[in-house]
């Protein structure tokens, strides 16, 4: 089996948009865009799926929401909660380094926090 599997031009982002405009989400073995994944958004995409697999799953989606909430309550900003989660900051820093998974130590997330 081929982890992720990439779904492109999705209706799903948009449904999700509650908090703050998703254009692309990861939901373990799920990659889905609104459109059609560039390199970069979708190495951010395995990224998140390298950290659900290394929290097994519901430690990822566990400790996402309560970082997020966490932001939330110290920023009062969805959007300005969302870049303080520690799996969106390791995700943002390497995006661009197609590289980074063949180098990326187990649990490098905790050096964002």
């Amino acid at each position: 089996m081929k982890i992720p599997f990439v779904i492109e031009n999705s209706s799903i982002p948009k449904y999700l948009s509650i908090f703050i405009n998703i254009s692309a989400i990861t939901i373990w073995p799920f990659v889905i865009s609104r459109e059609k994944f560039n390199p970069v958004v979708l190495n951010h995409e395995k990224i998140h799926i390298r950290q659900q697999q290394e929290l097994l799953l519901v430690g990822f989606y566990l400790l996402y929401v309560y970082y997020w909430l966490k932001g939330l309550l110290m920023f009062k900003d969805t959007k300005l909660a969302y870049t303080v989660i520690p799996f969106e900051q390791e995700a943002y820093a390497h995006d661009e380094d197609m590289e980074y998974l063949n180098n990326r130590k187990w649990f490098s997330w905790w050096n964002y926090r």
